[in-house]
């Protein structure tokens, strides 16, 4: 694997000194970079460990680990490939035993749980380790209606969060993650995103979560619900796409461990109402759209559910399963332009929504619905798999 780093390390040699641990640090807020300094101190002896950093050090936070700097870059609300790039080259530089990625917000994790991530590849042999975070049931759906579920059904993965911005990851992971992102993406570019545990699948290694409690989550400036959704889920069907041969072959997932912390709902309702009057006005417009992607039957059920009112609208789970496996059947086939294609899912999207948050209202912990509908995945992997190998069965 070529090593090349497009990010300068200032670093004389002299100065490269062993760490068991790198700690590589994307820029943030130099309020939270000083708290996330403070956790590491009480989280590592500093003769183990070495923080590279993309934030200036302020005046008033001395500290007694080992600190490089990187060169300066803008907040960001998910890795780039950059990172992963100078992360494994810092790694390989300082002879790192394991490396944490840690991202904005990464100062509310507790020093428990940055060593957790650390002992993880350091002592449990994990090559990637992922954080499991506590959040509010409003907060990180996109993850829970289309991430988590499709990855647990395509790469029998049971990380609940496959686009964390916080890891823990062994030197090979690491090593593969700079592959990758050298060899196919342009490594600047703010719109190309890696996914970890799909690659840990694909190269065999172990992955695993930590328990992590809450998180404060950044949130992109400059893009609204549509263009998030577009982007990541987009991306998600390019890499499944990508890996097709691997994941068509049959897979046992392995159990999930994770305890579930419910966290209180936050002060004021959603607007349910709204979503599904948009998900109405699209079955109205969007019909010719939705014929070239989904089953007659996919479409019969979507008719029934615009007929609910917002306050008892349930999207069932197995039609939200099929609608987004059709979706990435119809992205692989080019059946319509991509970006259309993407955009028609967003009100299916909004109605899932709607309904995830009506059955949360009425007292449906939050967990055991995205639990379902990751098991309401799994259970249709092979509609899926037979619509990818022979795509003119439309109707089956």
């Amino acid at each position: 694997m070529a090593t090349a780093n497009p990010i300068h390390d200032e670093t004389p040699v002299a100065d490269r000194a062993a760490a068991d641990v790198v700690v590589y640090i994307t820029a943030m807020p130099a309020e939270q970079f000083t708290r996330l300094i403070a956790n590491l101190e009480a989280a590592f002896s500093a003769d183990h460990i070495l923080v590279a950093t993309q934030n200036e050090m302020p005046a008033a936070a001395a500290t007694h680990l080992r600190v490089i700097q990187k060169p300066q870059a803008g907040f960001l609300w998910t890795l780039k490939p950059s990172n992963f790039i100078d992360a494994a080259q810092c790694a390989i530089d300082h002879k790192a035993k394991a490396i944490l990625i840690l991202s904005q917000g990464a100062d509310s994790l507790s020093p428990a749980v940055l060593r957790g991530l650390a002992d993880a590849v350091l002592t449990a042999a994990i090559d990637l380790a992922v954080p499991h975070y506590s959040l509010p049931p409003h907060t990180g759906l996109i993850n829970s209606a289309i991430l988590y579920p499709l990855t647990r059904a395509v790469f029998a993965s049971c990380i609940r969060f496959p686009l964390s911005i916080d890891l823990g990851l062994s030197l090979r992971m690491a090593q593969r993650l700079a592959s990758v992102a050298q060899r196919s993406f342009a490594p600047n570019e703010s719109d190309v995103l890696l996914w970890p545990v799909n690659e840990a699948v694909a190269a065999g290694f172990a992955a695993d979560e930590v328990d992590a409690s809450s998180r404060a989550l950044p949130q992109p400036t400059d893009m609204d619900i549509n263009s998030i959704l577009a982007l990541v889920a987009g991306s998600l069907f390019a890499d499944i796409e990508a890996k097709a041969a691997l994941w068509q072959r049959p897979r046992r997932p392995p159990p999930i461990r994770r305890t579930t912390e419910e966290v209180a709902l936050p002060d004021g309702a959603a607007d349910v109402a709204r979503m599904v009057a948009a998900f109405r006005l699209a079955a109205q417009n969007l019909q010719e759209i939705w014929s070239l992607v989904l089953p007659p039957n996919s479409l019969l059920m979507l008719k029934r559910c615009s007929a609910l009112d917002a306050a008892g609208f349930r999207m069932p789970d197995n039609l939200w399963a099929r609608i987004v496996f059709d979706f990435l059947i119809a992205y692989r086939l080019r059946t319509i332009n991509r970006g259309h294609l993407l955009g028609a899912l967003i009100p299916l999207y909004l109605a899932w929504v709607a309904g995830h948050l009506n059955l949360i209202a009425s007292g449906t912990p939050a967990e055991h619905h995205i639990e379902a509908v990751a098991a309401a995945f799994e259970a249709d992997k092979p509609y899926l798999v037979a619509r990818w190998r022979w795509p003119d069965r439309f109707n089956a």
